[in-house]
């Protein structure tokens, strides 16, 4: 059993043109894990990848460039056998019904959120269900799949739940790199980490280069890789529709280095819309930016309209978050921090498991320093509101508009032992003056847009500790 990164998704359809969420490029659809016994399945060591980390653990460089272009010695790298480990890795396994329930059951156990649900949950009725369930022999996998999907939804959580293992197949070969690949960042024994390839589109480009799962990704256009996050190499390798980059790849953990041109294929769609704008009694210049959703260029492109808007001479900026249902969590943090000072915190998080409590702060000075309103409706959600509440209570932004919707939740998604997967709730996010987003939303400051004095004045009063 495998925790993947996942990222949390959108409200369950509050609207009818909401789209279903991304899953992280980090999910894998290798299976390497040791089924046990039944009734003495062994859960990982603890919930990994908790938290914004767990969400989307990828980040933009806070720049905005692609990359840097910073060379390191790359450390000697013992090469270990990894024919053992290949084949251990694609070989299925061996599970019987009632294990499959009862791993199932474990990654709740562990780690579900109790106040997710809409109903009751405490590990003494949890251990109630389990023994209950697994009373009689299970007879067929559709049958344990369906006992599964029983015993998720009777925590009333709309956000926990089970993938098939079509749909968790689907899940994992996600593409946020135009090529047609995703990485994920695996710990080196010197404390760094490496990026491999743990799902690749059948024919895709990168495919038919000549990458293969489990595949370590060593350089992108001669630029070394090594310690750099999945995200920041997502951005690495995207770009126009039909042009080349260079990726550099090392085949499996003794194996050779090969060095390949590959076709984007796939690019991400800018949902950075911007403008120059006059308003009426007033003689400064507005910087009217819209973001649509968080993907994989929403950081970059906004770091780009932001710097335009300012050479064209806007005095301050309204960023525009109506109808964003989220997208990638960890876009909307890095995004948040473009406009925080150093050690400010952009978010809590909590869960039941210590590793899933964590501070997200910034860790450098803003890109821009000049008021900033924040446009929000009852479809801003999730990474949305990440970002709403950062620059709000970081007295960074006046928020105007309607309450938001109130997606605070925290979802991992765990490999079973058959190719399943189910999606728990680990944990939630709590805003930077501890509330509570799930379920409450946050409140705007101005119902209508106020003027800039106005709002120059609120954010200072906020900065000087006058506002409640």
């Amino acid at each position: 059993m495998r925790l993947l990164p996942y990222a949390p998704p959108r409200p369950p359809h509050p609207h009818p043109h909401s789209r279903a969420t991304y899953p992280s490029p980090s999910s894998s659809s290798s299976r390497n894990a040791k089924p046990q016994p039944a009734r003495a399945l062994r859960f990982p060591d603890a919930l990994r990848a908790a938290a914004a980390a767990a969400a989307i653990s990828l980040s933009l460089l806070a720049t905005g460039d692609a990359v840097g272009t910073e060379q390191r010695p790359r450390p000697p790298e013992l090469c270990r056998d990894g024919a053992a480990e290949i084949k251990e890795e694609t070989r299925t396994e061996v599970v019987t019904n009632e294990q499959l329930v009862e791993e199932a059951w474990e990654v709740v156990n562990e780690g579900f959120l109790p106040d997710a649900g809409s109903r009751p949950w405490s590990p003494e009725m949890w251990m109630k269900k389990k023994q209950d369930i697994l009373q009689s022999s299970i007879r067929s996998r559709s049958r344990a799949h369906d006992i599964i999907r029983k015993m998720l939804a009777n925590l009333g959580d709309p956000y926990t739940r089970f993938l098939s293992p079509s749909e968790f197949s689907k899940m994992s070969k996600y593409d946020m790199t135009g090529v047609g690949l995703n990485l994920r960042e695996v710990p080196n024994d010197n404390g760094s980490s490496k990026l491999m390839v743990l799902g690749l589109i059948l024919d895709g480009p990168a495919h038919s280069a000549g990458v293969r799962q489990g595949d370590e990704l060593l350089s992108v256009n001669d630029i070394d890789v090594m310690g750099k996050s999945a995200f920041d190499v997502s951005s690495m390798l995207q770009g126009p529709k039909d042009t080349f980059v260079t990726i550099k790849v090392k085949h499996g953990n003794c194996g050779s280095v090969e060095s390949m041109k590959v076709q984007r294929q796939l690019v991400a769609r800018t949902p950075v819309f911007y403008r120059l704008e006059k308003r009426e009694n007033e003689d400064s210049s507005i910087g009217y930016i819209h973001i649509k959703e968080f993907n994989a260029v929403a950081k970059k492109d906004l770091v780009s309209a932001l710097k335009r808007l300012q050479s064209s001479g806007a005095s301050y900026f309204v960023l525009d978050l109506r109808d964003n249902l989220g997208g990638l969590v960890q876009a909307g943090i890095e995004i948040s921090k473009l406009f925080l000072n150093k050690g400010d915190t952009v978010i809590y998080t909590a869960g039941r498991d210590r590793q899933v409590q964590n501070t997200i702060v910034a860790e450098r000075g803003p890109l821009v320093t000049t008021p900033l309103m924040v446009l929000v409706n009852s479809r801003t959600a999730s990474a949305s509101e990440i970002v709403a509440s950062a620059l709000h209570d970081n007295c960074k932004a006046v928020l105007v508009g309607e309450k938001t919707f109130g997606k605070g939740l925290i979802q991992s998604v765990f490999e079973l032992h058959d190719g399943s997967g189910i999606v728990v709730t680990v944990g939630k996010y709590v805003t930077p003056n501890h509330k509570d987003i799930n379920g409450n939303g946050i409140e705007p400051d101005y119902r209508r847009l106020p003027d800039f004095n106005e709002a120059t004045e609120y954010l200072s009063r906020c900065q000087s500790r006058e506002l409640s």
